[in-house]
């Protein structure tokens, strides 16, 4: 079955970086766009970046765009957000999911990665 395994969350401090990574397994990765999602406490998830499954386009939230990166390394199924200038703000749970080429949709989703950001 398809999985989707987030790592690399953590406690970090304001203006600290961290870069989450996403490991598929169970699906084609190269066939599939990849994007991250957050949600705070309270709060409703919410998109945070996509690369498309050619790996051609990278789309970001306005909050995000200039301090994080996504990418992908289809050889190794591995997808990437790397995260600089951290805010307490950007504190939530970060998933990444996959959905078919350019579907629309996020058919697949892990569990999750805290990620902490300290004043």
């Amino acid at each position: 079955q398809v999985q989707l395994v987030e790592s690399g969350g953590g406690l970090v401090q304001a203006g600290g970086s961290l870069r989450l990574s996403c490991a598929a397994s169970g699906l084609i990765f190269s066939d599939f766009t990849l994007g991250w999602f957050r949600q705070a406490p309270g709060m409703e998830r919410e998109f945070v970046a996509a690369i498309r499954w050619r790996g051609d386009i990278t789309t970001y939230a306005d909050s995000v765009k200039g301090r994080f990166t996504i990418s992908r390394d289809n050889a190794k199924n591995m997808g990437y957000l790397q995260m600089n200038s951290l805010e307490p703000e950007d504190t939530a749970v970060y998933y990444c999911a996959s959905g078919y080429r350019d579907s629309g949709r996020y058919d697949y989703w892990g569990q999750g990665a805290q990620v902490t950001v300290s004043s």
